[in-house]
């Protein structure tokens, strides 16, 4: 892994992008189960430990922000695209549980 500072999105900016004319591509790294507990709309779910053997199915042209529960697997997974040759990449720091309790608090903590 890199040094290479990974950008990042707070929950309050990726809702009103999500919101926006031009929303970003989501890729949540999750687990099918938490998927079921809760997930943002139009994700393209591909597991963490899936990601190497799907990374050529991606959009490298596209703006990504990668979530998981908590912010740490969607880093490793940022990393894994910017290295990849991705270079709109960002990582939603605190995860689906933050983005749930302040961003869109319709969604389950888990």
């Amino acid at each position: 892994m890199s040094n290479t500072a990974i950008p990042a999105i707070s929950p309050s900016e990726l809702k009103a992008e999500l919101e926006s004319a031009t929303p970003p591509q989501i890729l949540d790294v999750r687990e099918p189960d938490e998927l079921e507990i809760s997930r943002l709309p139009n994700v393209v779910h591909v597991p963490l430990n899936t990601l190497p053997g799907s990374v050529q199915q991606l959009d490298v042209e596209a703006d990504w922000v990668v979530v998981c529960r908590s912010g740490m697997r969607s880093a490793q997974a940022a990393q894994f695209l910017m290295g990849h040759g991705f270079k709109r990449v960002r990582n939603l720091t605190c995860g689906m549980n933050e983005y749930a309790r302040s961003a869109d608090t319709s969604l389950t903590v888990y």
